[in-house]
């Protein structure tokens, strides 16, 4: 974008310049970073003051320099030098919260050549000024014009999510789990990884004599671990099963096996674990620079769903929000465009899904639709857009069209936004823990915890 800087002689009092700025939790990571001030009080993730609550104020400075970008930027912009500024903090912001600092001319000084400038920063949901101050600098002798600088990105990158998942789920009694053919490293070094840190109690069930060899070969004992010998994958399936439908365990979790041959016996009409809703699955990510966990689903068991089926997928991921802990689940329902395009049937869909929400066909979470992927997730988009909504911009679950859109969707979180993953299936009877061979142990260990936390709410605690 071309920008140019206004020189000391076109400069009038009165003249007045801002800008907007939506504080991120990375935000205020970075500048502790970059300050050194590691004032906790600052840290979303961290009790700064000893009250039970994570503050996650920005610091003074921070709000500061965004009065700083609107000299150095707008007005007078490049070539202009600080004297002095003082601030007078009136309130505090918050991570979340979109600020707009202003700087408007007061006066200037032809034999200095100083400006003195009002300078302001309010909160733009409620307008509450939370700066107030006057700044004086020496305004540029001479025009500039040039593009803005595309500085180098900065992603911060930490699974702050998932680490406060396994906090919550560790302390928890331990989910009896039926693992299905856990015969190879990972599969088998997962669930012995999620029963060390005292999220599950596995069951091992598939070839006995596979699984103690892959044991012995990781270095690793199964004292006090139950193994029950079925060699054959769909055997495995059907015991695992069996095992729920008997009360001896309260989770299914996949090992070394096609998913096809796990969910095939859960979904027998007469033996499985149906439970008047269709199997959907349900990622969870934790996507470095998001604010919240990320849902997306469904993007492994629906190929094409149908509205009704749709209707079961937004049911089920609002249910697992709420586990997780989110107290109105923002649901986003995507389509290429936010508007209702009648040959495009995924934007009708959306539609329809919203305005059931609307009239308590679907409980627990907001719902909006259609909205594409940018008015989904961002704010600025959202407004670009003209869409007034509390979902627009804020979604904590996405719902995708079909399966092709939600495993791109998911994969390109994974390995370009370098987003962990937890996968769980829903609407059986126990939640079904649905790992990819490629899952790392964070991975493993969170779709263990998000199992764990979905079953205490939904057993009130009963285990």
């Amino acid at each position: 974008m071309r920008i140019e800087n206004k020189t000391f002689e076109e400069l009038s009092p009165g003249d007045s310049a801002e800008i907007r700025r939506l504080v991120t939790q990375d935000d205020l990571i970075v500048f502790a970073n970059v300050s050194g001030n590691h004032n906790p009080m600052h840290l979303f993730d961290q009790d700064g003051d000893g009250d039970g609550q994570n503050e996650a104020l920005a610091p003074g400075m921070f709000l500061g320099s965004l009065i700083s970008a609107v000299l150095g930027n707008i007005l007078p912009g490049a070539g202009s030098l600080y004297h002095s500024q003082d601030l007078k903090f009136l309130g505090h912001a918050h991570a979340g919260e979109e600020l707009c600092a202003r700087v408007t001319v007061k006066s200037a000084d032809p034999a200095t050549r100083r400006v003195v400038m009002d300078t302001t920063i309010e909160r733009i949901a409620d307008g509450a000024k939370l700066v107030e101050g006057t700044a004086c600098i020496e305004a540029p002798d001479h025009k500039l014009h040039y593009d803005t600088h595309d500085l180098p990105g900065l992603i911060v990158q930490r699974h702050r999510h998932f680490e406060k998942l396994l906090a919550r789920a560790e302390p928890l009694p331990a989910l009896k789990t039926a693992v299905v053919c856990p015969d190879e490293p990972n599969s088998l070094g997962g669930a012995l990884l999620a029963h060390q840190h005292t999220i599950i109690d596995p069951i091992l069930v598939g070839d006995a004599e596979k699984i103690r060899a892959v044991a012995a070969e990781m270095g690793r004992l199964l004292d006090g671990v139950e193994v029950i010998d079925a060699p054959n994958h769909r055997d495995a399936a059907r015991l695992c099963v069996q095992l729920v439908n008997e009360g001896r365990a309260q989770a299914l979790m996949k090992g070394h096996l096609h998913t096809d041959d796990l969910l095939r016996p859960a979904l027998d009409k007469e033996t499985g674990l149906r439970a008047g809703r269709r199997f959907t699955h349900v990622f969870v990510m934790d996507v470095p620079g998001l604010s919240h966990p990320l849902l997306v689903t469904d993007a492994a068991i629906n190929i094409a769903p149908d509205l009704k089926t749709k209707m079961d997928i937004c049911q089920n991921a609002i249910d697992l929000a709420l586990s997780l802990g989110i107290e109105e689940p923002k649901v986003g329902v995507l389509s290429a465009v936010e508007t209702v395009n009648p040959d495009m049937p995924s934007s009708v869909d959306a539609a329809l899904l919203s305005k059931m929400a609307d009239r308590g066909q679907i409980t627990g979470g907001l719902v909006e639709g259609p909205l594409a992927m940018d008015n989904a997730v961002d704010l600025a988009a959202a407004r670009t857009k003209g869409i007034k909504s509390p979902v627009a911009g804020r979604a904590e679950v996405l719902v995708v069209p079909n399966l092709d859109a939600g495993n791109m969707l998911a994969k390109q979180l994974t390995y370009i936004s370098h987003a962990e993953g937890a996968g769980l299936v829903l609407g059986a009877r126990v939640p079904i823990i649905l790992n990819s061979r490629a899952d790392d142990d964070m991975a493993r260990l969170a779709s263990c915890a998000v199992a764990a936390l979905h079953h205490q709410r939904l057993s009130g605690g009963k285990g």
